[in-house]
């Protein structure tokens, strides 16, 4: 009989549930609910809507018994973010968004405790305040009450299974974007943990990719009419789930997940951790079987979704195809940024800090909103170009595809400017890539599918890939402004 299995894909801005089933021989895919996931500001803390995201869980849920059933489930999210349990297991708060204001400083406060030098080496970590370690020293030296009353940290993708099961254990590749995870050992870094002053019982027991922590709980099958079907800890990290998707039969190859952040690298045995790796703050993150990616972190379509925010503040309620031709219309890289200044973490008017940093660094200034738009697609695909350099200067490889997935790859204006600006081939999909491969995760673990190079064959067999070559013209354009653009970048 076909299998079908139940993936949850929770971004910043909107999660689906999707039904995958295989027969053998095949992927289908059946999107059977979509919702928007709209972070609440009060009282200054910017915070996720964990009980609204949860009420969409038991409507993808419902909607999937439906619509034919499902033999396992799993949810991913992003990164970094966090619910803290008390005694009762229940929520001492809010899970806070890691574009809160909370982690400002913490960097630089975090070498009281230890040298961002030894943080680098025992974890593997790019340094952002944006990641768990800092966001927890907020809460020690800004709430101490709130951290006092947690007895459990489980980051979101646990979170919501444990909402499903009652089941505390922390998912390997979301465990390992926290800054307190050792990744040569696999576990917990007690040294950084005890350096900060952390309770070590607070982190639940580490579970490999791919485990069944329990199933579904008797409260929710009653209330919802469900088998107790297993609960599958897939990639808790949806960019780990997106890299176990990617249409590679290369042992070596870089990829890029492409949404609201852009997420660069390439997949490895074992990590990477040393001074090389570290001077260009390159992060290794766990993935499905043990692997490690090592990638960077940058700045993504945000630009574009908080640029298109704020011209809908202002009435003009540009579509993205409307933002991708008004860009195609105007002068090629006329003006740059670096995507990743701490100026355009935040959210707000993007475009007026985008003509500031162009004036602040002595560039034309764009001044209408499609110049806007060719700034970030251009400066985007520059730093896709220095990350490979930086990637290939690590491991000693060398790339001549660069396969992107994800929901960027909808934007061909953006894969060719990556190939022009790299000068090699590109190919684009699957845009629903975290989803395939948390379904394929749950398949192995299921015993329908043999491994992660199976998967990766089904997903290359199943989805229609878009393929651009660099253009010769465009790719010495780009060549002529790497100079400049290495500058900016520091």
């Amino acid at each position: 009989m076909p299998k079908q299995v139940l993936a949850f894909d929770f971004g910043a801005s909107g999660g689906r549930a999707v039904v995958v089933g295989f027969d053998g021989s095949a992927l289908t895919f059946n999107e059977v609910h979509r919702f928007s996931n709209d972070p609440v500001m009060l009282g200054g803390t910017f915070y996720w809507d964990v009980l609204r995201l949860f009420f969409e869980i038991k409507q993808g849920l419902t909607k999937a018994k439906l619509s034919g059933g499902f033999d396992s489930v799993s949810i991913n999210t992003w990164g970094v973010d966090f619910g803290l349990l008390d005694e009762n297991g229940e929520l001492v708060q809010n899970p806070v968004h890691y574009r809160d204001t909370r982690t400002r400083g913490m960097l630089k406060a975090s070498e009281k405790y230890i040298s961002n030098s030894e943080l680098y080496l025992k974890t593997g970590n790019q340094l952002m305040e944006i990641n768990t370690a800092f966001q927890l020293l907020a809460l020690k030296e800004k709430k101490p009450q709130l951290l006092k009353r947690a007895k459990r940290l489980l980051f979101m993708p646990d979170l919501l299974a444990y909402f499903l099961t009652g089941k505390e254990v922390s998912e390997y590749s979301i465990a390992s974007t926290s800054q307190l995870f050792d990744q040569v050992k696999g576990d917990w870094s007690y040294d950084v943990i005890d350096a900060f002053g952390f309770d070590r019982g607070l982190f639940a027991p580490v579970v490999r990719s791919g485990t069944v922590i329990g199933e579904l709980s008797a409260e929710i099958c009653e209330e919802l009419g469900l088998p107790k079907v297993p609960v599958i800890a897939a990639c808790g990290h949806d960019t780990q789930d997106a890299a176990a998707a990617v249409p590679s039969n290369e042992k070596d190859f870089a990829f890029l997940s492409c949404g609201t952040w852009s997420l660069l690298g390439t997949e490895l045995e074992k990590p990477l951790i040393n001074e090389t790796t570290q001077s260009l703050n390159l992060t290794n993150e766990g993935g499905f079987g043990g692997t490690t990616t090592l990638l960077n972190n940058i700045i993504g379509l945000w630009l574009i979704q908080e640029s298109r925010r704020q011209w809908q503040r202002e009435g003009k309620d540009y579509s993205f195809a409307d933002m991708e031709k008004m860009a195609r219309e105007c002068q090629g890289l006329k003006c740059l940024i670096d995507p990743d200044c701490p100026d355009f973490g935040t959210a707000g008017d993007i475009p007026k800090r985008i003509r500031e940093y162009c004036k602040k660094t002595g560039q034309p200034v764009p001044e209408s909103d499609g110049e806007v738009v060719r700034c970030i697609y251009e400066s985007l695909a520059m730093k896709y170009a220095w990350t490979v350099e930086r990637l290939q200067k690590c491991t000693g490889q060398r790339y001549d595809t660069l396969y992107i997935v994800g929901g960027g790859t909808k934007d061909g204006f953006l894969c060719q400017m990556a190939a022009d600006s790299l000068g090699i081939n590109v190919s684009a999909g699957p845009i629903e890539a975290t989803v395939l491969g948390n379904a394929a995760i749950q398949l192995i673990t299921l015993g329908e599918i043999a491994d992660m190079a199976r998967a990766r064959a089904l997903i290359a067999q199943t989805e229609q890939l878009k393929h651009f070559s660099p253009d010769p013209d465009r790719v010495g354009e780009f060549e002529r402004k790497r100079a400049f653009f290495d500058k900016l970048i520091g």
